[in-house]
């Protein structure tokens, strides 16, 4: 008899156990019921709010998703412009789960799955959107409207038990193969414009040197000029002076230019001179009585 008592608490607290489950803060819970979603009496689909929550033991079992706010954040894709253009776009999604029977039902209640559905989607919204614009549109001024009329797209989707919250375009950008074209091209012009400038600046230089020789040279001649005037002033005054000098002493004027001519003439270094002895070259060499 104690042993069938012992079997039955064991048994009660199995039953008890198994009756009771706990959905944690920011969660929602759904109770599956021989492979059906339980639902309350008018249809809905009962969801079970954060706390102690009960069910059928053995029968029902219970899935917990999460209810908060999730983000998709994945990698960017190429689209389409209206002229033929492609970009690449890298945006995120902020999504809640709305339906919760709905959602187990299209995903199995598997987050990676619905994230596939919804990037499926959200791609699908924004390729329609951008296939209606140009990249000036795009990019200068209608990035808003393109995620406000995406975002309106999604909300009419909800087959998959999905709130759409807010989508976002992070990044814009050109594929690298026609980034680099552009780069190149831009490079490019800006080479052009740097080799007419230094073709401008070669140009003023060689101005600014052919003005700075032109006035090197008419100083130079000016100098030139003035020193040639001053040389023959200095020889005109040298020979007015020796005139004036020869007319008071004719005779020491002769000694001193027949002085200068023998230093003159000794200055070289030579020690050989061929001359008539009797030539006035050596007449203040000579004995005064001679």
């Amino acid at each position: 008899m104690k042993q069938f008592t012992i079997f039955g608490v064991i048994l009660a607290l199995l039953v008890a156990y198994s009756s009771i489950f706990v959905v944690k803060e920011g969660e929602r819970g759904i109770v599956i019921q021989f492979g059906k979603v339980k639902r309350t009496d008018d249809g809905a689909t009962k969801v079970y709010e954060p706390g102690l929550q009960f069910k059928v033991p053995f029968i029902d079992s219970v899935r917990v998703l999460d209810s908060r706010i999730q983000t998709l954040d994945g990698n960017a894709d190429r689209f389409v412009t209206s002229e033929k253009k492609d970009l690449i776009i890298d945006s995120y999604v902020k999504w809640r789960i709305e339906d919760f029977s709905k959602f187990y039902l299209s995903t199995g209640g598997s987050v990676i799955q619905a994230e596939s559905l919804l990037k499926r989607k959200i791609n699908n919204g924004l390729r329609s959107e951008i296939g209606a614009r140009t990249i000036r549109d795009i990019v200068s001024g209608e990035r808003g409207q393109v995620m406000e009329d995406a975002l309106k797209q999604m909300a009419r989707s909800s087959e998959i038990g999905i709130e759409v919250r807010d989508v976002r375009i992070k990044q814009i950008n050109l594929p690298d193969e026609v980034s680099n074209s552009i780069y190149q091209r831009m490079r490019a012009e800006r080479l052009a414009v740097a080799k007419e400038h230094r073709s401008q600046g070669q140009e003023q230089s060689e101005i600014i040197r052919a003005n700075v020789d032109r006035r090197v040279n008419v100083l130079l001649a000016d100098a030139d000029k003035r020193g040639r005037e001053m040389r023959g002033e200095g020889d005109a005054k040298a020979a007015k002076i020796y005139a004036h000098a020869y007319q008071k002493n004719p005779e020491f004027y002769k000694f001193w230019r027949s002085m200068a001519a023998y230093r003159n003439s000794f200055d070289n270094g030579g020690d050989l001179m061929v001359l008539d002895p009797n030539s006035e070259f050596f007449q203040y060499m000579k004995e005064p009585s001679q």
